[in-house]
């Protein structure tokens, strides 16, 4: 019997792989993002849109968020409906189904704030210091009691995904990239901060590997890291794109955020010995694909004005 897995935040940078991932697999996935259309496109915050996909759904895996600490800052309301009040909503919803669907929250490295050592493991204690890393530690703990309640849930905690020229633009790699393919100046704020970047094929494949542990029964999963491992400075992150893109763009230096984590890199073993999964794709070869396909687009919309 083919299972139904309802994605939320199903048409960003995650979902939209992700989905076609399950469905490449022989699952039916049911949408719900604000972004779709039809069938796919729905609130998260409105109880009754999630009722409604939720019906008859073996599983859910949340990626739905305001996902930008900047965002977080900018508007706390905002961020606090999306990413807490919506997932209050979920856990509302599955409850009340005959059949209660497992829940896979996707979370954020954020909410260790700025960690007392490096690498982080899983049992670092939680300290977010923004609006956004707050939201996604309350989303933490509203799942993780939702256990008590019968759901079998999960918490997947990502940093830095990447690969996607449809990512946000203001994103760090897809900012870097895109401008050391067009030639302009990169600008970096915060130089010396340093994170752990992880490409979105390799958090599908872990994701993955998450449902198949919560398809089996297991009840009591541990928060669990998808990262790679290895450090890399944002002064670094923009000359590897420069090189990477033969770039002659300027990289010019500001002051970091205030209310930015400095430095974080994961401890990926839990994940290794829990799931078996390890990151594929290094750094590298994920910006030589990614600043390929700027190029190609980069290209296309040259010839676009050409043509106008």
């Amino acid at each position: 019997m083919t299972k139904t897995v309802l994605v939320t935040g199903s048409r960003g940078l995650v979902g939209r792989r992700f989905c076609a991932s399950l469905r490449n697999d022989g699952f039916s996935v049911k949408e719900l993002d604000l972004l779709g259309h039809e069938e796919r496109h729905g609130d998260v915050t409105r109880l009754a849109d999630v009722e409604t996909g939720i019906q008859g759904c073996a599983g859910v895996v949340h990626l739905a968020a305001v996902s930008r600490v900047v965002w977080g800052q900018r508007d706390p309301e905002l961020c606090w409906r999306t990413n807490v009040t919506a997932l209050q909503n979920l856990v509302h919803a599955a409850l009340a189904q005959r059949s209660k669907p497992w829940i896979l929250f996707s979370s954020s490295r954020e909410v260790y704030g700025q960690a007392p050592s490096l690498p982080v493991a899983e049992t670092t204690p939680l300290n977010p210091l923004n609006v956004y890393a707050r939201s996604k530690a309350e989303g933490e703990r509203i799942v993780l009691e939702a256990r008590s309640q019968g759901l079998q849930t999960a918490v997947v905690r990502l940093s830095n995904v990447y690969g996607c020229t449809k990512d946000h633009a203001d994103r760090v790699i897809p900012a870097f990239s895109k401008a050391a393919v067009e030639g302009v100046p990169l600008r970096v704020e915060g130089s010396n901060h340093t994170f752990d970047f992880t490409h979105v094929n390799d958090v599908v494949r872990g994701l993955r590997a998450l449902i198949g542990l919560l398809e089996s029964g297991e009840q009591s999963l541990p928060p669990v890291h998808l990262v790679s491992g290895h450090p890399t400075s944002l002064g670094e992150l923009a000359s590897i794109c420069c090189r990477l893109a033969k770039s002659d763009s300027v990289v010019t230096e500001a002051a970091p955020r205030s209310y930015d984590v400095a430095r974080f890199y994961g401890d990926p073993a839990r994940s290794r010995e829990l799931l078996g999964w390890a990151p594929e794709i290094s750094l590298e070869a994920g910006l030589v694909r990614l600043i390929e396909d700027f190029r190609q687009e980069h290209a296309l919309h040259g010839v676009a004005e050409a043509s106008a």
